[in-house]
This record gives structure tokens, sequence and C-alpha cells, in this order.
């Protein structure tokens, strides 16, 4: 009879030893189960700042993981010439008339030699701030655009120039990667520095997907992602739906108009301009750091280079 008192007092002295513990830790057993996958939109990034602080009540901040689009996102070109809208616009054209006056070639190298040559802009005055206060909470913030390796220097100088920076709450070793890596089997070269990921234009959730893996970090109990495209959305809810990790999915529409009003043949018409000018100065100082010899029209299309105004991505 006493040994029997003598257990079943042992079971209730750990049966209230654990829930005072949980009453003392909240995050003791783990996650709010109430975390679930959402859909929102917003033009204001303070938005994705509150959501992202508002989870550090349900869950450690060790738990979360934010990440963020870069183009239509967080920066966006100062003109048309070199955006989002210019790249699909003449990768319409490449799949529909190749031989269109219109149509640069190839439109990865103009691309790069716009990053070049032009800036980029804020999509909002306080979009950085919005960015450093989610980071200074001590959460896992991190960049993943479909830009590839090729604009690195670019990128990294446009992020620096409009006071972005991801490398100190990053994941993974300090820095990321020097060489550039197969995210995953036959896919494209892509790389990870200071928190930025160059993913090369293949699907955002295996994208990151892979990163955590090669990162050897933890998988997170909840990702926010914010993106202008849905498809990317998609793509991360597709990836992690089925590993049961929730996404608070936010599609930034600060940007919608501007695509809206996008004008090809004002696009056109200023790559008629700045095209030569381009040239010459690769032609003076080398290829460094890009390469027109390529936004040209097709041979089969038997065009002048003068009679086609266009050559970029």
């Amino acid at each position: 009879m006493q040994n029997k008192l003598s257990t079943a007092g042992f079971f209730i002295l750990v049966v209230t030893l654990l829930l005072t513990a949980c009453t003392t830790n909240p995050h003791v057993t783990g996650p709010d189960k109430s975390i679930h996958t959402m859909d929102k939109e917003t033009s204001d990034l303070a938005d994705v700042t509150a959501d992202a602080l508002q989870l550090i009540e349900r869950t450690d901040r060790k738990n979360i993981l934010v990440v963020f689009d870069i183009d239509n996102t967080i920066l966006a070109m100062e003109q048309g010439l070199g955006s989002d809208s210019w790249y699909e616009w003449q990768k319409n054209l490449s799949e529909e008339d190749p031989c269109n006056p219109h149509y640069v070639g190839d439109r990865f190298a103009a691309q790069g030699a716009l990053y070049f040559a032009s800036a980029m802009r804020r999509t909002q005055e306080d979009g950085a701030d919005q960015v450093r206060a989610i980071q200074d909470q001590g959460l896992k913030v991190i960049a993943l655009t479909a830009r590839g390796m090729d604009y690195q220097l670019q990128t990294f100088r446009e992020l620096r120039r409009n006071n972005f920076s991801f490398s100190y709450s990053a994941i993974g070793p300090a820095g990321g990667y020097i060489d550039a890596f197969v995210p995953v089997e036959n896919g494209r070269p892509s790389l990870y520095e200071d928190g930025v990921f160059l993913t090369a234009g293949q699907h955002k959730g295996q994208m990151l997907l892979a990163l955590l893996e090669k990162t050897d970090t933890p998988m997170p109990v909840v990702i926010v992602m914010v993106d202008d495209k849905q498809k990317n959305l998609d793509a991360i809810k597709e990836t992690f739906s089925a590993l049961g990790i929730p996404v608070h999915s936010w599609r930034y529409t600060g940007e919608d108009q501007n695509v809206r009003d996008f004008n090809p043949d004002q696009a056109d018409q200023l790559w008629t301009t700045i095209a030569d000018p381009l040239r010459e100065v690769q032609q003076a100082l080398g290829p460094d750091n890009y390469d027109l010899s390529g936004a040209v029209p097709p041979p089969e299309c038997d065009q002048p280079l003068s009679s086609s105004p266009v050559s970029g991505d």
C-alpha cells in the first residue's frame, strides 16, 4: 500500500513540475498550434514587420524565418527599362516573335548592362527601416531573389546604397559561400552570400528548402514570405505545406501601379538612346561588368543592328 501511494505521489509531483514549467515558459512545449498559413496583400512593409513581431509572442524568435524578395518588393528600377515588366515584355517577344524589331536578343546580357548602368530605389522610403526593425529583434531574415549570380555585384551595390543588409540576420555560415552551388538536381548554379540567395529564376520553394538543408538550419516553425509575384508565394507554400510548416504569405502591391503603367515604347526609345554608348564603354574598357555582344537580333532575322532599338533584360 505504501509503495502504491509513493508511486502515485511521485506521478503527481512530476505532473505538477511539468505544468509549472509550461506556465513559466510558454515555449517549453513547442510552438503555438494556432499558427497557420495565411495569405495577405499589402502596399506597406510595416504590415509585414507587425506580423513578424507579433509571431514572437506566439513562438520563440529562433523558430521564425522572414524572407524578402528584392525586385518590386524592396527595390525597383528607376525607370521602366530594365524593370521586371520590361523583362517579361522581352521574354514574351522572344517566344512570340524573335524577329520583332523591339526584341533585344540576349535579354540577360542587356539586363546585366542595365543593372550596372542604372540605379534602383526603395519601393517605399522606410523600407530599409522596416526590414531592420525585424532584424533588430533577433529574427532570421534573408533575401531570396530570382536574379542569377551574374548580377551579384550590381545587386549588392544597390542593396548597400539603399541601406539594406542581410548579413547579420542571415542563416548559415558567416558571409555565406564563396563558390556557387547547384541547389537541386539538374538545377542551375546559384549563389548565397551575406544573407542574399541568387537563385537564377528557379522554384523559390525548392530553393529555400535546399538552402535550409545546405546550411544545416533547423526547419522553422513558421516562414514569413514577402514577394510581389503570387507564383513565388505559391511556390513557397507548395514546398513547405508538404512539411507541415505554415507560411505567412504577403504579396507586396506597392509597385503594382508602376507595373500597370509600364510603357514598352518609352523603354524601347530609352534603350535606343543608351545601347550604343554602353557598347562603346564595353569596347573601351572591356566586358568585365557586362557583355552586350549577344544583345543583337537573331541571325535568321537578317536585321541590321541599327534597325533593332533594343537589347536587354
